[in-house]
């Protein structure tokens, strides 16, 4: 793909295929927009975790992880919950996952990672202040917290080691957490130390996706969006895209962008190739808040329990788990219990107006953790997937790559950094 304006057709309607869709706009692009919902963002980008963590990157797959997949394999209410099935595909995956949990291959992804959360960073804080998004958007930093000494310790030791792309980050003590929020004086019993993140954002993932369809289906970017339409494949001449096969009629343009998620691996295999993408099922809590509610003022990450909570005006998001191998896109009872009482542990005063708004959703997750953001074997078909549990916060960082190798411009990233090998 040349330089010069063409018609780019964007397959997905979550956040990232709306980031996509709308730096390929202001690239000058005529876009189209197709999703199999009927609306936008309503599959991972519904009600996930609403942490915009850019700093907070590492990967899943870690050479810590290797002694706990016994319990892993066992344990039913252990954060991460591991599946064995008859399934190739997940055999495949598992085996790649446990390839990446090497130290020199976890050094690298952190770097990329990093490298384009903070591009994502700066390009959506521009975004809000240009296009004037409302989405219970805050910039008011995260704090993790710790509640065992061997990993406070650890977490204290390698942020000492790192250089100044830590954004006055600092060491807190317990009491220092529980004055910057008092909200965790009555449950933090066991926390024994922290991190503060002051970088970090907090958002609505859906309401912003709600709000960038609304501008992009409107004058002056004219975006056509296609819902309530199914692809289910690729018509091909040689190695190029004619045209996209759905449960309606055939849609054709110039260059076409597979940015749907967990679909995705789908359509990477009808076109050649394999995006190792596998679903990570997750879940969320959503309170109502009441002028009794003692909640968090900003993003906190209980790292011994890995459950997010993030402030989203008078609510609260709570989110956590991470199941392989549960391909059921309903709500498992037994983890939301589990959810629940971690958050009644935390903040016994939280007095929520009603029971909170339950989900599950699936993560597009590859292996080491990274996306797959460029070309692909096919001249005119690019891909923008795979991005696990940090969606919302590469989508602007990721399509802005996106729009620089479709275009052929230097890219703010490594060279082959998130490229199909």
């Amino acid at each position: 793909m040349n330089e010069g304006h063409r018609h780019v057709l964007v397959i997905g309607a979550g956040i990232v295929g709306l980031m996509t869709a709308y730096f390929l706009r202001r690239d000058g692009h005529t876009v189209t927009v197709v999703d199999r919902n009927a609306e936008p963002g309503l599959e991972t980008s519904r009600a996930n975790g609403a942490q915009l963590s850019y700093s907070f990157v590492a990967p899943l797959a870690d050479p810590a992880v290797l002694p706990k997949l016994p319990s892993w394999l066992i344990d039913r209410d252990a954060p991460l919950n591991f599946r064995l099935r008859a399934d190739p595909a997940q055999w495949r995956w598992g085996l790649a996952f446990l390839k990446a949990c090497r130290r020199e291959t976890v050094h690298r992804t952190t770097r990329d990672m990093l490298e384009l959360g903070l591009a994502s960073r700066a390009l959506l804080r521009e975004m809000v202040a240009r296009e004037g998004y409302a989405f219970d958007f805050s910039s008011t930093g995260k704090l993790l917290v710790y509640q065992d000494h061997a990993a406070y310790a650890l977490a204290c030791r390698q942020l000492q080691m790192r250089d100044a792309t830590t954004g006055g980050q600092r060491i807190l003590s317990r009491r220092d957490c529980l004055e910057m929020e008092p909200a965790l004086q009555a449950g933090g019993h066991g926390i024994v130390g922290g991190i503060f993140m002051p970088e970090e954002d907090a958002g609505d993932c859906l309401k912003l996706c709600v709000q960038m369809h609304r501008q992009l289906s409107a004058a002056p970017h004219n975006v056509t969006f296609r819902f309530n339409t199914e692809v289910r494949g690729f018509r091909f001449s040689g190695q190029q895209v004619v045209g996209l096969e759905t449960d309606g009629p055939s849609l054709s343009a110039d260059a076409y962008v597979i940015a749907n998620g967990l679909g995705a691996q789908k359509l990477g295999l009808a076109a050649g190739f394999n995006p190792m993408i596998h679903p990570l099922k997750g879940y969320s809590l959503t309170y109502e808040l009441t002028e009794k509610s003692r909640a968090p003022a900003r993003s906190v990450s209980d790292i011994h329990s890995k459950v997010v909570y993030a402030r989203l005006g008078n609510r609260l998001r709570v989110a956590g788990m991470v199941d392989i191998g549960d391909r059921d896109p309903g709500v498992t009872a037994r983890r939301i219990d589990l959810l629940k009482s971690q958050v009644n542990a935390l903040l016994p005063e939280l007095a929520p107006a009603a029971q909170p708004k339950v989900w599950a959703g699936m993560r597009p997750a590859r292996p080491d953790s990274t996306p797959l953001i460029g070309a692909t074997p096919c001249g005119n078909l690019w891909i923008n997937a795979g991005h696990g549990m940090l969606g919302f916060t590469l989508a602007a960082g990721s399509a802005r790559l996106l729009a620089d190798r479709l275009a052929g411009r230097p890219c703010a990233v490594q060279r082959h950094a998130f490229a199909l090998h």
